[in-house]
């Protein structure tokens, strides 16, 4: 075992760990999981190997990377297995900022943003691994091409390929004052049952995922256009007469959650495009709603 000054040099960074995992993986759970296991093969290691190990920060965080590789190159199978849509853990704003993040990055909320997720979600897994460890955590393409198995100029196409669909999404998507107002007029619209108005708010194309994991009831299939979409919120509210609805903060501006009792029963995060909402995604599996509790 480490002395106790090895063990507190290791386990300062996992707060560090667990950041960079969630950004990789889309839930606390699997991230945890992932620095768990980086922990045992760190004390598998004997001392001598340890001592050779010149930064124990930087071992971490490839050995963590790795690992969320190789769970995200089996990421598609298990979708496959999960009941209904599948959508990243929405987290409270701040809880995985990342300490020095560089000043001209992605604000840190932005990084752990549904929306964000929601695209890093549809990228290969070395795209995914190289953007978020280079253009989030500043990690060298040398460093990541070891990660990874490419070589460092593979590995800036990837981070660039990935860049490109990141700006992408963030070109589009309203200023956050807008973004605000829009989602306080859905939310007062849906609390009052207002289904005129809440179609007014909608856009022709948007589409709700809403993620219930086979744990509680939810919609097995996207559903799309604004009629559709505005009676399924207005009726899930309408069968559960003891949740309220209100705005709350979220890493992608203002959402809303759905209350029961103090209990955090749905977390829900909208993209906002041209002064309408395009995607509404509602997190309702307990199993995701850790934080919130």
């Amino acid at each position: 075992m480490p002395d106790m000054d090895d063990l507190g040099e290791v386990m300062i960074e996992r707060r560090r760990l667990i950041a960079l995992a969630y950004r990789l993986l889309g839930t606390l759970e699997e991230a945890e999981d992932a620095v768990q296991e980086t922990y045992l093969r760190w004390y598998r290691l004997t001392d001598d190997e340890r001592a050779a190990i010149d930064n124990p920060s930087g071992w971490l965080s490839r050995v963590t990377s790795r690992i969320c590789l190789d769970v995200l190159k089996s990421a598609r199978a298990r979708r496959e297995r999960y009941v209904g849509p599948w959508l990243p853990e929405p987290v409270r704003p701040g809880l995985l900022a990342v300490p020095e993040d560089p000043a001209d990055r992605a604000t840190l909320d932005d990084t752990v943003s549904t929306a964000l997720l929601v695209v890093l979600d549809a990228m290969t897994p070395a795209e995914r691994v190289a953007f978020v460890l280079h253009d989030i955590f500043a990690v060298p393409f040398g460093d990541i091409a070891g990660v990874v198995g490419r070589s460092p100029a593979a590995v800036r196409q990837l981070a660039a390929s990935a860049r490109r669909r990141v700006a992408a999404q963030r070109a589009e998507v309203a200023p956050l004052p807008e973004h605000d107002d829009v989602v306080r007029a859905f939310v007062s619209a849906t609390a009052g049952g207002d289904l005129g108005r809440l179609v007014t708010l909608l856009d022709p194309s948007v589409t709700l995922r809403s993620d219930g994991g086979g744990r509680v009831s939810a919609a097995r299939n996207p559903i799309e256009g604004p009629e559709k979409v505005a009676r399924f919120l207005l009726g899930v509210l309408t069968k559960r007469p003891t949740w309220t609805i209100s705005t709350e903060a979220t890493a992608d501006g203002l959402g809303f959650t759905l209350v029961e009792d103090g209990v955090h029963r749905g977390v829900a995060n909208l993209r906002v495009v041209d002064g309408r909402v395009t995607d509404v995604w509602i997190v309702l599996n307990p199993d995701k709603l850790g934080a919130w509790h």
